[in-house]
């Protein structure tokens, strides 16, 4: 089961709503498209096919993660000091002693502009930090090796 956070799904309801209500956009385009003659030939037909393939696939998508998904609030009480879902959580780069803020969340916005780092919970960083204590040490397997972060805050 996956955790989510309200905001999060919020954000996932809203882009089905969106992909939901460009059906009639799509549907439009591709019998424009049709209507322009032979089929084998017609790019803007075949580009508005692949397009609607594409959406659809992702309605279904999201529409299965709201299905599945738990969602947690992230301001309901847990225990202080506790890394939790939607946790802000300052890191300790052990290897480096460089900190980074990081942000436990069931999905990524994909906004790199955040001061931030965004990290889900299913990612082996984020496996290692839900559930873990201000000054504990967390491993994570990374693709070149082991890394080491200590727990320095949690917000």
């Amino acid at each position: 089961m996956e955790l989510i956070t309200i905001d999060e799904k919020v954000r996932l309801e809203s882009k089905l709503a969106e992909l939901r209500s460009n059906r009639p956009k799509i549907t439009e385009r591709i019998a424009e498209a049709r209507a322009l003659g032979d089929l084998k030939e017609n790019a803007e037909y075949h580009a508005a096919r692949e397009q609607q393939g594409y959406e659809e696939a992702e309605i279904t998508r999201l529409e299965k993660r709201l299905k599945e998904a738990q969602v947690i609030d992230e301001n309901s009480p847990h225990a202080e000091g506790v890394v939790f879902l939607g946790s802000m959580v300052k890191l300790r780069d052990l290897s480096d002693d460089d900190e980074d803020m990081y942000r436990l969340v069931g999905e990524a916005t994909g906004d790199l502009s955040l001061d931030y780092v965004e990290v889900t919970v299913t990612s082996p960083m984020g496996e290692a930090l839900m559930k873990a204590n201000v000054g504990e040490t967390i491993s994570v397997r990374a693709p070149r090796g082991v890394k080491k972060f200590l727990i320095v805050e949690v917000e």
